[in-house]
């Protein structure tokens, strides 16, 4: 054959057909999974969110209305009230809390001040605490038997009860929150711009305005959202001290606890769905425009001393941990003291009224479960479920709602997602009734209710391993999950500690995410506290506040010492070796 006839031979020739690879037998587990993963967050979060839709839009006998119960309820100027209370008092506690909060964490990252570690352990004591504890301590301190009820009066105000008494707690609980956010915002700084600006003889109030608070500012606009989402779906606080101030949160649990009026709470949960979902929303679009504020280049910041400027923030600091520190002062002393305010004897008295005669002590015991079912199974399915979206291929079209679905329970509040519940699982022909008002259904709402933060702080995990581990093993045939058990899960483990300490606490706390939920033999300490509240029993409820202040305290600890033990077993690799 010539070499003519070779050339256009071979230039004739169809091109070998390409090798359709066929997908390793454990990629299809790792589809499943991330299939059960959807489907039990569909199941969970999206169809009881469907389910509150569904209600508001039927009647009483379930025919198909449209927007009449929207129209019933803004016809009612009793609701409306509510409603304008629910948003003044939230942007009111938000232009409060903010910048106390602010001058806080500027306080804590851009001053040599000393014990700054003591006064931010203090600040956030109420995340470990429920949100009924400032309520009580309020009481005690400027109620109608307050110890400094005068200056309630001096102040102008008739009473702590209604809206000043709900501003003045819900700051108390919303600090921590907004804290965390401006540490985090303020701790981003770039040292090069600060001595540039010292170069050009620039005053510190100017660098104030045009270093500091631009750099910080997508962390204000967070932290405000958060603050405002934070007090306008807050059940407890309102129930304690709100007296005959309605707003949203309670007036929901009135509308389907009291008269059982399920269309118009439905009306209601949708209402207090909507400020999350738009905050959610604008804090997306914020976070999208966000520029990184540290480069490979940067210099990270270190405020130099200054004698005056450091004196002025420890006596700022100073003030706000004392304010803290009485309200949690407070509510110790009043579950020691005998009789309020005849008799301020120490006793034990109030911690055996509520464990004992009150019956609190089961609800611990549930509370106990719950916290530790949450952390336990909710560690596990949000580390798997960021594991399977973050580390395996294929499935491609199913990741962006694994996604969606991931993020939307950070837009729901706690008392939305369990009237969702009510409707979903307590419909007629769900087989899935069977769970209401049971444990394992609380442990469900509880671990769909935190998922977000939990998800993100595994994926932030997840994505700082390099993914050539997956690359090689893919290459070798091995399967995900070997893997997975052998590097993912040694490095990762410091990140599961954190996680399921975050899942812990807040189920020890959590109110309003179970208030619709439980039955006698499934109430939580939360509960009970509100039940003991409603009795007259202030004291026996400020006694199982400290209780569970108290138990959540020791479980951090733990939860720390794991952490650190852990991290030494298994975080050598990130110890520099010795020469």
């Amino acid at each position: 054959m010539s070499a003519s006839t070779t050339a256009t031979t071979s230039a004739t020739a169809k091109p070998p057909r390409a090798l359709r690879q066929r997908a390793h037998w454990s990629d299809r587990i790792a589809h499943a999974g991330l299939l059960v993963i959807v489907l039990a967050l569909a199941l969970f979060l999206a169809f009881p969110l469907a389910a509150i839709l569904i209600k508001a839009l039927q009647n009483a006998d379930g025919a198909f209305v449209g927007l009449a119960n929207f129209s019933n309820y803004l016809g009612s100027a009793a609701l409306r009230q509510s409603l304008w209370n629910s948003v003044w008092v939230s942007a009111l506690v938000t232009a409060i809390t903010v910048p106390l909060a602010f001058g806080f964490a500027y306080a804590l990252t851009r001053s040599c001040m000393p014990a700054r570690g003591l006064f931010r352990s203090i600040a956030l004591v109420p995340l470990l605490a429920p949100s009924l504890l400032s309520a009580l301590s309020l009481i005690y301190w400027f109620g109608n038997q307050g110890l400094a009820r005068g200056f309630i009066q001096a102040l102008g105000l008739s009473t702590i009860y209604g809206a000043p008494g709900i501003v003045v707690a819900e700051c108390f609980a919303v600090f921590p929150h907004v804290l965390m956010i401006m540490v985090t915002a303020l701790s981003l700084a770039d040292a090069r711009l600060y001595e540039a600006a010292d170069a050009l003889g620039t005053s510190v109030r100017r660098k104030f305005f045009t270093i500091t608070l631009p750099g910080a500012k997508y962390g204000l606009i967070s932290a405000t959202l958060v603050a405002f989402t934070l007090v306008m779906t807050d059940f407890g606080i309102p129930k304690v001290i709100g007296g005959n101030f309605n707003v949203l949160a309670t007036d929901v649990f009135k509308l389907v606890i009291g008269q059982q009026d399920f269309q118009r709470g439905a009306v209601v949960g949708l209402l207090l769905l909507t400020p999350a979902v738009l905050t959610f929303g604008i804090d997306w679009l914020v976070q999208r425009k966000q520029m990184a504020m540290l480069s490979a280049r940067a210099i990270p910041y270190a405020p130099p001393p200054s004698r005056g400027f450091d004196a002025l923030m420890l006596g700022y600091v100073g003030v706000v941990g004392a304010l803290m520190l009485a309200m949690l002062g407070m509510a110790i002393f009043a579950s020691l003291a005998t009789y309020w305010p005849y008799n301020l004897a120490p006793t034990l008295k109030h911690y055996t009224l509520g464990l004992v005669d009150g019956e609190v002590g089961p609800a611990f015991v549930n509370s106990f479960e719950l916290a530790a079912g949450t952390a336990f199974f909710g560690t596990i399915v949000v580390f798997i479920g960021a594991y399977m979206l973050e580390k395996t291929r294929g499935m491609e079209a199913l990741r962006p709602i694994v996604r969606m679905l991931s993020m939307l329970p950070m837009a729901v509040p706690g008392l939305v997602l369990g009237l969702g519940y009510i409707f979903f699982f307590n419909a007629p022909g769900n087989p899935l009734g069977g769970l209401y008002q049971t444990m394992t259904l609380l442990i469900v709402c509880t671990i769909v209710h935190f998922y977000t933060t939990g998800h993100l702080t595994a994926v932030t995990a997840l994505k700082s391993l390099d993914a050539e581990f997956e690359a090689v093993s893919a290459s070798l045939k091995v399967p995900f999950f070997t893997t997975f058990r052998r590097v993912t899960l040694p490095i990762c483990t410091p990140t599961l500690v954190d996680i399921a300490r975050y899942f812990f606490v807040n189920a020890m706390t959590t109110i309003s995410a179970v208030v619709f939920l439980y039955s006698p033999d499934t109430k939580t300490a939360a509960i009970a506290i509100l039940r003991l509240d409603e009795a007259g029993e202030a004291g026996a409820a400020a006694a199982c506040c400290i209780l569970i202040t108290l138990a959540s305290t020791i479980v951090t600890l733990l939860f720390m010492a794991a952490g650190a033990w852990i991290g030494r077993r298994t975080q050598a690799w990130r110890r520099p070796a010795l020469a």
